[in-house]
C-alpha cells in the first residue's frame, strides 16, 4: 500500500511540474535556513561544556557603584580565589587569569612574533579547566617561576613537532628578556570556549602588588562541590566584604561600616556566574573575549523557525490552489469505494516526498551557503558535521515532521470533498470558507514585515554610529604597536616620523577611546580627607602634550598640557562627566586628591575640561575621564593628511625596520578599530536581511498559490462579467481588493509587535536612534508594492482569459 501511495504520489509530482517546483523552492528554502540557524544555535550554546567540570565552575564578577561611576566587571581582587577555598568548604578550587599584559614578542630565531593569545594563570588552571595534556604533566608544570605550557599549534610553530617542545626554553619580552621553560603541551583550545590562548605562563611572574582587595585585574573562577547551590553561597560575599574589604577601604577613606557607604548612594556585591552562561549572557567590562547575546540565539532561531512555517504555509497555499483540478479525482476515487483516511494517507505521501526532495535541495543550500554564513557570523562550521550522530537523527526526522505540518490541511481539505459536488463542477460548494487561508497569508507578511523593520532598523542604527558625534575624530589616525622596543627608540623613532610631511601631528597613545585598549581607573576625593560622599572613581589615562590634538578632542574649559608650565607634573585634564561628578560648577584650579601605592596623597590641579567624548562603546554613557602627563609609549598613534595611505604605512615600516630590525611591525586605523566594536550588530543586521529577504519571496509564492486559488474558483464569474461588459482593470482591481486588505491587516498587526522588539533592542545603547514613523510606513508600502507585482500576473492572466472557455459547460 505505502509503495502504491509513492508511485501515485510520484506520478502527480510529475504531471504538475511548475506546481511541485514552486513548493520544492519554498521548502528547500525554508529547510536550509533552518538547518543553518540550528547548526548556529547549537554551537553558540555548546560553549565551555567541553569542560569536565563545566556545571560547577563559576567566575567572580564585580559591581561596584561608587561616586555616580558604576563599574560592571568580569575581573576580581587577587585574593578573592583564595579566601573564597580557605574560608569556606564548598570551594573545591579556584584558579585566576591575568591577561593585563595584552600580548607577549616571542622570539623565534632572528624573528619576534608579537602572540595575542597569551595569559598568565595559576597552577591551579588546569585542575579547573580541561585541557588534555600531550606531553609532560600539567598538575606541577606551572608551580614554579619562569614556566609555561603551551598548545600543540603553539609547539609546531615555535620546535616542528609537540614533542620537541618540553624542556625547550621560549625567550620573551617580559622585563627585559626573560626565558621561559616548556613544561608542558595541551590539545589546542576548543574554538567554542570564551577564552582561547596557546601560552599559559606562571602566575609567579606577574609583578603585581598582591593582597589588595580593592584593586580587580584578575578573571578568577571557581569550582563548587558537588550539590552547592551557586545561588544561595553569594550570600557569602556580605561576610567577605565586611571582613577583607572594609579593613583596607577604611584605610584610604572614613568608612565605618558598609550600611554607612550604601547610605551615600554607592554599592558593592560579588557574585558568581555560571561557566556556561558566560558566551551569551554577560557583557561586561574586562571580558577575556568579545561575547554573544542569548538575545541574538532567541531572534534567529525564531526567525528561522517563522521562515520554515512560512514555508509551509506556502505549500499549504499552493496545494489549495490547485486543489481544483484534483477534485474529480477525489470524487471519482470516492465514488469507486476509497476511503477518506486512504485519500489522507495519499496527500500526506505527496506532502512527505516534497519535503524529502526538498531536503535534498535545502542541504545542497546549505553547503553553498556555509562559508558566507560563516564569514558574517564568526564561526566555523563544517558541513560534515551534519552527518554526526547528534544532526543525522533530526535531519532524518525533518521531512517527515515538515511533510506533515505542510500536508495535514491540504489533506483534510481535498480528501473533505463532497464526490457529487465535485463531479457536477461546483467545486465552490465542495469545501469549507477560506478564513484559514486568508490568516495564513496575514501571517506571513506580518512576519515578512516585522522582519524588514528589524533590518531598517538595525541598519539605521549602524549608520548612527558611524556618523555620530563621539567626541573626538577617529578617521585618517594610524596606531603602531611598540611593543618590545626601547623606550628610546620609541621617541627617537615619533620624532622622526613626526617630520614626514604626510603626518599633522603624533602622540604616544596607549590609552584609546577603543575597546581592547589599555585601562586604568582610580579612586579621587575633592577633599583631602577622603570620605563616601566626596570619592568618586575614574579612568586614569596617561598622555603626553600631543593627545589631544591629535586625536581630535576638543577643550571647553582651560588649556592643554604645555612643556611651558612645569607645574603640569602634577596637573589634570578632566572630562565633562567627571566635573559634574565632583560637584564643579568652575572646575580650573580645582584640587583632586588621590591615595598613591605607598598610602601618600598625590594631589592634582585641574588645567582643562575636555568634551565628554565616548571611550567605550556608544551602548554605554559617557564615563569620568582624566588626563595626567605620563608615559604611555607602548603605543603611537599618527594624524594623517595624505590619500596615499600605503605609501604613507610602507615610509613608517622602513623606519621601524631600520631602527629594530627583526621586530614586527603591526599597526591599525583608529576608524577600523572602532568600528570593530559593533561587528556583532553588523552581522546581526546581514543576516536579518538574508531572513527579510526569504522571508518576502516565501510569502509571495504563498500569496501567488492563494491568487490562483481565488482566480480558479471564480473562472466564470470572471467570465461572467467581461461578457456583461467588464473591463480588464475591473477585473484586476477586483481580484486584487481582497489581497490588498489582508496585506494591510498584516501591516496593522506587525506594527506594534515590530515596535516593542525594536524598541526592547535599541534599549541596550545609551545612543540610540528614533523609532520614526516613516520607517513602518515604508515597510508597508514595500509589502504592499511587492505584493500587488505578485498579484498582477495571475489577476491579468484571469482578466485576459477568454471567457467563452470559462462558461461553455453552461
Amino acid at each position: 500500500m505505502i509503495k502504491n501511495y509513492f508511485k501515485i504520489a510520484w506520478r502527480n509530482l510529475l504531471k504538475n511540474k511548475g506546481f511541485t517546483a514552486i513548493n520544492i523552492i519554498g521548502l528547500s528554502l525554508g529547510i536550509g535556513c533552518f538547518i543553518v540557524i540550528a547548526m548556529f544555535v547549537t554551537d553558540e550554546l555548546s560553549y565551555d561544556r567541553y569542560n569536565e567540570k563545566a556545571d560547577r565552575i563559576y567566575r567572580i564578577n564585580s559591581d561596584i557603584l561608587f561616586g555616580g561611576t558604576n563599574l560592571v566587571m568580569a575581573v576580581s581582587a587577587d585574593p578573592m580565589g583564595e579566601t573564597l577555598k580557605n574560608d569556606y568548604p564548598e570551594v573545591e578550587q579556584y584558579t585566576r587569569l591575568y591577561a593585563s599584559d595584552g600580548s607577549k614578542l616571542i622570539k623565534k630565531g632572528l624573528e619576534h612574533i608579537d602572540e595575542k593569545k597569551v595569559v598568565h594563570v595559576d597552577s591551579t588552571f588546569f585542575d579547573v579547566f580541561t585541557l588534555p595534556a600531550l606531553f609532560g604533566n600539567t598538575k606541577t608544570a606551572l608551580t614554579e617561576p619562569n614556566t609555561v605550557v603551551i598548545t600543540k599549534s603553539a609547539a609546531e610553530r615555535y620546535y616542528g613537532s609537540p614533542e620537541n617542545a618540553v624542556g625547550q626554553m621560549l625567550e620573551t619580552d617580559d622585563n627585559g628578556n626573560t626565558l621561559y621553560k616548556v613544561t608542558a603541551v595541551v590539545e589546542d583550545m576548543p574554538k567554542n570556549s570564551h577564552f582561547t590562548f596557546d601560552f599559559f605562563f606562571s602566575m609567579a611572574n606577574v609583578n603585581y602588588d598582591y593582597g589588595n582587595y580593592l584593586s580587580h585585574n584578575f578573571h578568577t573562577y571557581v569550582v563548587l562541590k558537588e550539590g552547592t547551590d551557586y545561588k544561595k553561597f553569594n550570600k557569602n560575599f556580605i561576610d567577605v566584604i565586611d571582613k577583607y574589604i572594609l579593613p583596607q577601604a577604611s584605610q584610604f577613606m572614613q568608612i565605618s561600616s558598609m550600611e554607612e557607604f550604601e547610605k551615600s548612594g554607592n554599592h558593592v556585591e560579588y557574585s558568581l556566574f555560571p561557566l556556561t552562561d558566560i558566551h551569551l549572557r554577560s557583557d561586561r567590562s574586562i571580558e577575556l573575549n568579545a561575547n554573544s547575546s542569548i538575545q541574538y540565539v532567541y531572534i534567529f532561531s525564531a526567525a528561522a523557525l517563522f521562515i520554515l512555517i512560512l514555508a509551509c504555509i506556502n505549500f499549504m497555499n499552493l496545494t489549495t490552489a490547485r486543489s481544483s483540478g484534483r477534485a474529480k479525482e477525489v470524487g471519482i476515487r470516492k465514488v469507486l469505494g476509497t476511503e477518506r483516511k486512504s485519500l489522507i494517507w495519499q496527500f500526506l505521501t505527496e506532502s512527505t516526498l516534497i519535503s524529502i526532495l526538498a531536503l535534498v535541495i535545502g542541504l545542497l543550500f546549505v553547503w553553498l551557503s556555509l562559508d558566507w554564513f560563516n564569514g558574517i557570523s564568526g564561526k566555523e562550521m563544517l558541513i560534515n558535521s551534519l552527518f554526526t550522530p547528534k544532526y543525522l537523527v533530526f535531519i532524518l526526522v525533518l521531512p517527515f515532521i515538515i511533510g506533515a505540518l505542510a500536508g495535514i490541511y491540504p489533506a483534510f481539505f481535498m480528501s473533505s470533498f463532497k464526490p457529487i459536488t465535485v463531479l457536477k463542477g461546483k467545486l465552490s460548494t465542495g469545501h469549507k470558507k477560506n478564513t484559514l487561508r486568508n490568516f495564513l497569508v496575514v501571517f506571513q507578511f506580518a512576519t515578512s514585515i516585522i522582519l524588514i523593520v528589524g533590518t531598517v532598523v538595525i541598519y539605521k542604527q549602524l549608520q548612527h554610529i558611524q556618523t555620530a558625534k563621539i567626541g573626538f575624530d577617529k578617521d585618517q589616525v594610524l596606531v603602531v604597536n611598540n611593543s618590545g622596543i626601547p623606550t628610546e627608540t620609541r621617541q627617537s623613532l615619533k620624532n622622526e616620523i613626526e617630520q614626514f610631511p604626510e603626518i599633522e601631528s603624533a602622540s604616544f597613545a596607549g590609552f584609546l577611546p577603543v575597546s581592547g585598549s589599555s585601562r586604568s581607573d582610580t579612586t579621587f576625593s575633592t577633599e583631602t580627607v577622603m570620605t563616601t560622599s566626596n570619592a568618586f572613581n575614574m579612568q586614569y589615562w596617561r598622555v603626553d602634550y600631543d593627545y589631544l590634538k591629535t586625536l581630535g578632542m576638543e577643550l571647553v574649559d582651560g588649556r592643554n598640557f604645555s612643556p611651558s608650565f612645569g607645574s603640569d607634573s602634577t596637573a589634570m585634564i578632566i572630562n565633562e562627566t567627571a566635573a559634574k561628578l565632583a560637584g564643579f560648577d568652575n572646575p580650573i584650579g580645582k584640587k583632586l586628591y588621590t591615595a598613591d601605592g605607598d598610602e601618600s596623597q598625590l594631589v592634582y590641579t585641574i588645567i582643562g575640561v575636555v568634551k565628554n567624548f565616548n571611550y567605550e562603546s556608544l551602548r554605554q554613557n559617557v564615563g569620568a575621564l582624566s588626563f595626567r602627563l605620563g608615559n604611555n609609549s607602548w603605543e603611537t598613534a599618527y594624524r594623517f593628511n595624505t590619500t596615499n595611505v600605503a605609501g604613507l604605512v610602507d615610509k613608517i615600516q622602513s623606519k621601524y625596520n631600520a631602527a629594530v630590525p627583526g621586530m614586527p611591525f603591526e599597526y591599525q586605523f583608529m576608524d577600523e578599530s572602532f568600528d570593530s566594536m559593533y561587528r556583532q550588530e553588523r552581522r546581526v543586521g546581514k543576516v536579518a536581511l538574508t531572513f527579510a529577504l526569504l522571508a518576502i519571496i516565501i510569502a509571495c509564492l504563498g500569496l501567488f498559490g492563494l491568487a490562483t486559488y481565488i482566480a480558479e474558483q471564480r473562472t466564470k464569474e470572471i467570465g461572467i462579467r467581461k461578457v456583461l461588459g467588464a473591463s480588464v482593470a475591473n477585473i484586476i482591481k477586483m481580484l486584487s481588493t481582497d489581497f490588498v486588505k489582508l496585506v494591510l491587516l498584516a501591516f496593522i498587526i506587525a506594527t506594534p509587535i515590530a515596535w516593542w522588539f525594536m524598541n526592547k533592542w535599541l534599549q541596550d545603547f545609551a545612543f540610540k536612534i528614533d523609532l520614526s514613523w516613516w520607517i513602518f510606513a515604508a515597510t508597508g508600502i514595500i509589502a504592499l508594492l511587492v505584493a500587488l507585482f505578485t498579484l498582477s500576473f495571475q489577476a491579468i492572466k484571469a482578466a485576459l482569459s477568454n471567457p467563452t472557455k470559462s462558461l461553455r459547460t453552461e
